[in-house]
């Protein structure tokens, strides 16, 4: 078997980082993933780049640096940027002072903007018109929101083609150690290993996942047609129900809005119910999610759980008679920290990112990692030095 610098376990979305944060220190690079393509949680979501939210520090930093990147390797890999932006809508008074008050907070608001009613809201045209319906929206410009289903295969066929990157598919791997990766195709060997294995808990190194307190999310997805006389959703959207999830918006009146959802909407808050839509490129709607957890999840999709995203879906926007043409579950590691990355082994890294958010921040994981293991300096995203500023002109 040949040898190479990197080997890089899984090939979603953390995995793929990983690969094009090697072949940019110039490291021969290969990939090993049990499928053929990539068939779980990074193509199983919203394709949506998501910084405005996210939590405060390191993963807010990795979120804006992956982002740039995604911008940077988007037109390289043919893949289409949807999206730019985000609208969050506030159905409550509560909701609307939470966004001003974040969006006065430095750095994390910078760059957006708060608007009462729907008076300067880009998303305006297609939101709910009932009177009342909506307290206000603010609008973010740093978000970008990719097709993860075909971006995926596209940044693979880029690593491959494009840069390089060596692929061992239908290859699983069971057994990692220092300098070696034992496959079901043999044993490969290279002096810096990273293993990605996502939602796989029990194959390789399961007492870290055990130790770390690391069990599944399950959420559910689904797909709606676009109405015969057409709809344009400007960037992406979310509501209310989104301010209690992402960790970011922790400001002083979010209390309140809790309280007021407890009583308003507990069955959401049960079911982890927040609700996130963005538009395809063939005019349809991406809506969701929800979340719940445990170490093994059943593959059942209920119609329960459906109906009431759909609740909050026709709460939010003016869409008269969604129509339903596709439902998926996806399942990612959780759990207490966003994303861990532990030496497993002399030269071998484990990482996982536990919070769903491997879309929108596993480019600026993966160059962390690859510094790490090649004993170089930290890359200027991992400290605490931005100040903010304007979004790159790029976006």
């Amino acid at each position: 078997m040949p040898e190479y610098d990197v080997i890089v376990v899984g090939a979603g979305i953390v995995g793929l980082a990983h690969a094009l944060a090697a072949r940019r220190h110039g490291l021969s690079t290969l990939v090993i993933d049990r499928d053929d393509i990539a068939v779980g949680a990074s193509i199983r979501n919203f394709g949506f780049i998501t910084v405005t939210g996210q939590a405060d520090g390191d993963t807010w930093r990795r979120a804006m640096r992956s982002r740039d990147v995604w911008a940077e390797i988007a037109p390289k890999a043919g893949i289409q940027v949807i999206h730019h932006g985000l609208t969050v809508v506030a159905r409550r008074p509560e909701a609307l002072t939470c966004l001003e008050e974040f969006a006065a907070s430095k750095p994390m608001g910078v760059g957006c903007t708060v608007s009462q009613g729907t008076s300067d809201a880009k998303s305006k045209a297609v939101l709910n018109k009932d009177k009342g319906a909506i307290a206000g929206t603010m609008w973010s410009p740093h978000e970008l929101r990719v097709e993860s289903r075909t971006a995926i295969p596209k940044l693979a066929a880029y690593l491959k083609n494009v840069l390089g990157v060596h692929f061992a598919t239908r290859t699983a791997v069971t057994a990692v150690a220092s300098g070696k990766v034992t496959t079901t195709q043999g044993v490969f060997e290279a002096p810096n290993i990273v293993v990605c294995p996502g939602p796989d808990l029990s194959t390789l190194f399961p007492e870290v996942f055990k130790r770390r307190n690391v069990t599944l999310c399950k959420l559910h997805m689904f797909r709606v047609a676009p109405p015969s006389s057409g709809y344009t959703l400007p960037s992406a959207v979310m509501s209310d129900l989104g301010l209690v999830r992402y960790l970011g918006y922790q400001t002083p009146s979010l209390p309140a809005l809790r309280k007021r959802l407890d009583q308003e909407q507990k069955p959401l808050l049960d079911d982890g119910i927040h609700l996130i839509v963005v538009q395809s490129a063939d005019g349809s709607l991406v809506v969701g999610d929800s979340h719940h957890y445990g170490y093994t999840l059943d593959p059942f999709q209920p119609k329960a759980v459906d109906d009431r995203i759909l609740e909050e879906f026709k709460l939010v926007l003016d869409f008269p008679n969604p129509v339903i043409t596709e439902r998926w579950t996806g399942y990612y590691p959780s759990g207490p920290d966003p994303m861990f990355m532990e030496t497993v082994a002399p030269g071998v890294r484990l990482v996982s990112v536990t919070s769903g958010t491997g879309a929108s921040t596993s480019f600026a994981i993966a160059e962390e990692t690859l510094a790490d293991l090649l004993g170089k300096p930290a890359p200027p995203h991992a400290h605490r030095n931005w100040t903010g500023g304007s979004v790159p002109s790029k976006l």
